[in-house]
């Protein structure tokens, strides 16, 4: 049976509670087996930030940032970030945390072209 597929694009950073809730489902979405995606534009960049979330809950409910991004990271998934939103913060590839790439769009058309789910926030 061929893996399902989940792209997450976030485009909320550490002032909005929504940005805790697409690493939730992202997390549950590899649980439940499906091969998840994560597209990170506008202020959600910051998340994989070295540093940034380390100590972030924006949802007390959920685990910490920290540890659903390192979850996704250990998956094997892919946590790609959008160039141009990295370049306008000052952020090289050297910023970030190991394990996300600074990529554009393109790495999402494929999943998506292979019937991936896609959820935004």
């Amino acid at each position: 049976m061929k893996t399902k597929k989940l792209v997450v694009v976030i485009s909320r950073g550490m002032d909005d509670e929504r940005s805790s809730v697409a690493w939730s489902i992202a997390n549950g979405g590899i649980n439940n087996g499906l091969d998840v995606s994560i597209f990170l534009v506008s202020s959600a960049v910051d998340w994989v930030r070295k540093g940034a979330a380390e100590y972030a809950r924006p949802n007390p409910e959920d685990p910490t940032m920290k540890d659903m991004i390192q979850n996704v990271i250990n998956a094997g998934c892919t946590i790609s970030v959008c160039p141009p939103c990295t370049k306008v913060r000052g952020y090289t590839q050297d910023d970030l945390i190991e394990g996300v790439q600074i990529k554009g769009s393109v790495v999402i058309h494929e999943p998506i072209k292979e019937g991936a789910a896609v959820l935004t926030f």
